[in-house]
C-alpha cells in the first residue's frame, strides 16, 4: 500500500496554517495551538520543512516561520520530498544502479515509468489545493497572475528587457 507517513500529514496542516497568512511569521507554538498538533511534533515538522527548504526561519522576538514560496508553487511532491525523501516506488526508480538486479530485471524500466506517472500527477497538486485553499484551476491561475508579475516586476527593475519581435513589442 503506498501511503504517506502521519508526520507528512501533518506537514500538510502546518504548511495550510502557513499559507492562509504567509505575510505573517509563525512560532511553533502558534502552529502548535492553530493545529492542535503537539508542539513537540510541530519542532520536528517544521525542522524537516526547513531542510527541505519549504519554510524558512527568522530570530527574534518577532521570529517565526514562513513559507520560502507562494503556496500556489509548493506541491504535494515537494512536501513528501522534504518529508520522506524522492518518492520512489521501487529501489530503481527512486536510485538507479542500486539494484542488484537491475541489469536482468525485466520490470524495472515499468515501475520507472509507473513512478515518474505518479511523482508528475503530485507535482500538479498544489499545497493550496491539499489545504483546500483552491481548486486546481484557482491555484493554476493563482501561479500565473504571479508569474506575470515576477515578470513585470523583472522588467521594472531593468533585470529583464523587453524585445522587439517583428516590429511589435512583447
Amino acid at each position: 500500500m503506498l501511503r504517506i507517513s502521519k508526520l507528512t500529514d501533518y506537514a500538510t496542516v502546518v504548511l495550510g496554517v502557513l499559507a492562509e497568512d504567509a505575510t505573517s511569521s509563525h512560532s511553533a507554538a502558534q502552529l502548535a495551538e492553530a493545529t492542535r498538533i503537539a508542539l513537540p511534533t510541530v519542532s520536528k515538522v517544521l525542522k524537516a520543512l526547513h531542510r527541505g527548504g519549504l519554510v524558512t526561519s527568522i530570530r527574534g522576538v518577532r521570529g517565526g516561520y514562513q513559507l520560502t514560496r507562494p503556496a500556489a508553487d509548493i506541491s504535494a511532491v515537494d512536501v513528501i520530498d522534504a518529508m520522506e525523501g524522492p518518492v520512489g516506488l521501487t529501489e530503481c526508480a527512486t536510485h538507479p544502479g542500486s539494484c542488484g538486479l537491475e541489469h536482468t530485471c525485466r520490470s524495472g524500466d515499468a515501475w520507472q515509468r509507473v513512478n515518474l506517472a505518479v511523482r508528475r500527477a503530485l507535482q500538479e497538486v498544489s499545497l493550496l489545493e491539499l489545504t483546500g485553499q483552491a481548486t486546481a484551476h484557482e491555484a493554476r491561475a493563482a501561479t500565473a497572475r504571479q508569474s506575470a508579475a515576477d515578470f513585470a516586476a523583472a522588467l521594472r527593475a531593468g533585470t529583464l528587457r523587453a524585445r522587439t519581435i517583428e516590429g511589435s513589442a512583447s
